[in-house]
């Protein structure tokens, strides 16, 4: 079986639109998203069908309710944004001149964040919560058709396409904006036979 699995990152919040680092803040979405967001759904962009899984977060949820309207979400935990310790809700403005945040940069963003994740702790979690995720779709625990959303966030979705997105490329590669994301196909019999591959179909740029 194929399943149609669209990956969305969550709509804009007051922190992104400040440039911050929003991880485990559970704000939501700015005044004005709801309706940026309507005018995505109205364009028949996303399928308006689809089972829909949702990261706990109240951005998250958010965002599948103006999207998928009156549709059952399933909150998928394990899905959350990296914890960005120490830098949480701050910007490069705030952080700019810090000794720990110049060791980050220097690190091309891959090091750890002081008192939060590491980028190995971060995508380990991720792509675990993932995997529990299309289990549960193959064994029938979570009924999912021939199409699926699952609503997230900006680095849940790089860190799951780096590790299954065919064509191969690196996290970084994956960056997506507020509101967009990915089409990719899973096939549940390779999946199950150990190809875990997301063959991507098209990017989501609106």
């Amino acid at each position: 079986m194929q399943i149609e699995l669209w990956l969305i990152r969550h709509g804009k919040t007051p922190g992104n639109a400040c440039g911050r680092y929003v991880g485990r803040t559970d704000e939501g979405l700015e005044p004005e998203e709801e309706n940026r967001l309507a005018c995505i759904r109205e364009k028949g962009i996303y399928p308006g069908n689809a089972v829909v899984c949702v990261s706990p977060m109240k951005r998250c949820r958010q965002t599948a309710a103006v999207l998928f309207p009156g549709r059952e979400q399933y909150i998928a935990d394990g899905l959350q944004e990296c914890d960005f310790g120490d830098f949480e809700y701050k910007n490069y403005e705030e952080l700019n001149g810090r000794a720990d945040y110049q060791t980050w940069i220097d690190s091309g963003g891959t090091g750890g964040f002081p008192g939060g994740e590491s980028m190995d702790d971060f995508c380990g979690r991720v792509t675990a919560a993932f995997e529990r995720m299309v289990s549960d779709m193959i064994t029938g625990q979570l009924s999912c058709g021939s199409q699926m959303a699952l609503v997230c966030h900006g680095g849940t979705i790089m860190a799951v396409m780096a590790a299954f997105g065919d064509p191969r490329r690196d996290y970084f590669a994956w960056q997506v904006r507020n509101g967009c994301g990915y089409r990719v196909i899973l096939d549940t019999q390779k999946w199950s036979a150990g190809e875990h591959r997301l063959v991507l179909q098209s990017e989501v740029a609106v």
